[in-house]
């Protein structure tokens, strides 16, 4: 028996709640004869991606039966649609008399550089790009505010109801994109040629399965999470990395890292220059991580008991056991701060006072507001998404790839397009997005308990979660937190993460950065163009709501590093010698993440 049918085991004697019996919805425990709904929904989601027809078709006849039971809805967007017809029409004709130089009836929305060229001032392309962004505020209006619709059926019908006009916008043509003309003019053709060499590469790697070109360029162990240390222990779910000091003496209490499992851990560990493991190194820290192994069908019974465990709870173990000390500094990134949490609420309850403090990195612990993910999260999406797992023991990384491109379509999908294939430009490069396409599975059982008891029932905020068969609650725990929301974060959202200091009874000092969820945890000194604010809040004062908190706390300019280091070295203890490594299991950054 392996160690993780061992652990899982084990939890089943513990009387757990619900690691030792799956969710009420998960595949496994599905009525006798199940099987075939299963197997159809498995096979209808290769066709459609992962998204649920159901899903799909419940937030449209919920949408449209309301648009149907509302003419006074109806009447204003028929007026709205001959205004925008006659405004178009006004600056169609004051741009011929103008010859080109009418101002522009509409102007795109800040995130929105597709029409930023000044090509596209000129007839009649002013005048297609025009046309479109009327077009694109008049469906917005129609698929919002439209009464006795549910907010998650109006944001699935208004997000899809997007995806299909980024689709046809006219920047993704070469008959009606001024640039894309201008460029093919120029080199007599040349860009189309480029580009249809990187649309047949593209398909070629796509078939064989071969790495990103990113990948081949940034190779983990080469120039990427090349921080020097050990793996210093390992069991069938992690390894744990110890990196080598580079000080004479270092802060008493070590710092663990909890990546998230989702992604490789290496986001922490990037080059040398925006390596976070790396800089706390420098500063005299003696930092550990977690690196997640990169599961396959066998693990499909893997559980969310069994990550805390065998994750968190081995990890630290090993930690107190290599170092000594009594206390560890603990940081959770992502989804790897909700599991965090979860170990924390945990401890509290068992009165094991070994976390010193909690950095919680972009995550959440309540999923009332889970961002923009929440559009594929819903009872029914879950069940379809079940299916897909339980056919093939995992959540693909396909498949959760496929869902992060759709929320940012302008920026990963089409404007890529535009670039790559019509104006033939090579593909940028960088760490930051070879990590990006280095995509780990997920356990069909441990991603059924996620979305399940986080995302749709909200237990851990609610006070239902347990662990080991019995309850935990946030507010038990005392350890500092120390919490960082990036302002552009669309997986994470600040103002969610900020909540923590409603859900906890411990001194919460919270940072808001610049940036979204990967770029603004990755700010190294001396990047341009980075602000944070910093404020601590008591337990025992009164709450502060968070646009209040925004607008009052002072800015800084520059890496919320040190400020984090900091908060990190005055909760450190004297300064001593390096402890000793730990068993040398290999080098860093180990064999789990090499994983394909």
């Amino acid at each position: 028996m392996s160690k993780t049918q061992q652990a899982t085991t084990e939890h089943e004697r513990q009387g757990s709640a619900w690691q030792g019996a799956p969710p009420p919805d998960y595949p496994e425990s599905a009525p006798e004869g199940a099987t075939l709904d299963l197997l159809l929904n498995a096979w209808l989601g290769k066709f459609t991606g992962g998204i649920s027809p159901a899903a799909l078709g419940n937030a449209y006849a919920d949408w449209l039966s309301h648009l149907a039971l509302a003419p006074s809805k109806q009447q204003t967007l028929l007026q709205e649609a001959w205004k925008k017809i006659g405004r178009w029409q006004q600056y169609a004709v004051q741009s011929a008399l103008s010859g080109g130089g009418a101002a522009p009836c509409i102007a795109p929305l800040p995130q929105d550089r597709r029409f930023d060229d000044p090509a596209w001032q000129r007839w009649p392309y002013n005048l297609v790009y025009q046309g479109f962004l009327l077009q694109q505020q008049w469906w917005h209006r129609a698929t919002t505010g439209v009464r006795g619709v549910s907010p998650h059926h109006e944001d699935v019908v208004t997000f899809t109801v997007r995806q299909w006009l980024d689709m046809l916008a006219p920047s993704n043509f070469m008959l009606t994109n001024p640039v894309v003309q201008q460029a093919t003019l120029a080199s007599g053709g040349a860009n189309l040629a480029r580009g249809m060499a990187h649309l047949a590469e593209d398909w070629q790697r796509a078939a064989m399965g071969a790495h990103a070109p990113g990948q081949r360029t940034h190779a983990v162990g080469g120039n990427v999470a090349v921080t020097p240390g050990k793996v210093v222990y390992r069991n069938d779910l992690i390894e744990l990395l110890q990196y080598a000091p580079t000080t004479a003496s270092v802060h008493a209490t070590p710092v663990l890292f909890v990546p998230a499992w989702i992604m490789k851990f290496y986001i922490l560990d990037l080059s040398p220059h925006n390596s976070l493991v790396r800089y706390l190194v420098a500063q005299g820290h003696t930092v550990f991580m977690i690196s997640w192994k990169n599961p396959l069908e066998e693990d499909r019974e893997l559980s969310l008991e069994d990550y805390r465990q065998l994750g968190v709870m081995d990890a630290l173990d090993a930690v107190v056991r290599i170092t000594g000390a009594p206390q560890v500094h603990a940081a959770g990134y992502c989804l790897g701060g909700t599991l965090l949490a979860i170990a924390a609420a945990s401890m509290a309850r068992d009165a094991d006072a070994r976390l010193a403090s909690l950095t919680m990195l972009a995550s959440q612990v309540d999923f009332k507001e889970p961002g923009e993910l929440s559009l594929f999260i819903d009872d029914s999406q879950v069940s379809f998404l079940e299916a897909a797992m339980w056919k093939q023991g995992y959540l693909d990384t396909k498949q959760m790839a496929g869902a992060f491109q759709l929320l940012r379509s302008n920026d990963l999908v089409w404007s890529r397009r535009l670039r790559h294939y019509l104006l033939g430009l090579d593909e940028q490069d960088s760490d930051l997005m070879a990590w990006n396409a280095d995509a780990t599975r997920m356990p069909c059982r441990m991603h059924s308990e996620y979305l399940r008891r986080l995302f749709l029932h909200n237990d851990l905020a609610e006070g239902r979660y347990r662990t080991a068969g019995r309850h935990i609650a946030l507010p038990d725990i005392h350890a500092p937190i120390f919490a960082v929301g990036t302002v552009t974060d669309h997986v994470a959202p600040w103002r969610s993460v900020y909540k923590l200091q409603l859900l906890t009874d411990t001194d919460v000092t919270f940072l808001l950065t610049s940036g979204g969820h990967n770029a603004g945890v990755v700010s190294p000194p001396g990047q341009a163009r980075r602000s944070y604010q910093l404020a601590t809040h008591r337990h025992d004062e009164a709450y502060i709501d968070a646009d209040s908190w925004q607008r009052d706390v002072p800015r800084h300019e520059g890496s919320w590093w040190p400020a984090w280091q900091a908060w990190l070295a005055a909760r450190s203890g004297a300064q001593a010698p390096p402890p000793a490594m730990g068993p040398d299991l290999g080098d860093a950054p180990g064999t789990y993440v090499l994983q394909p």
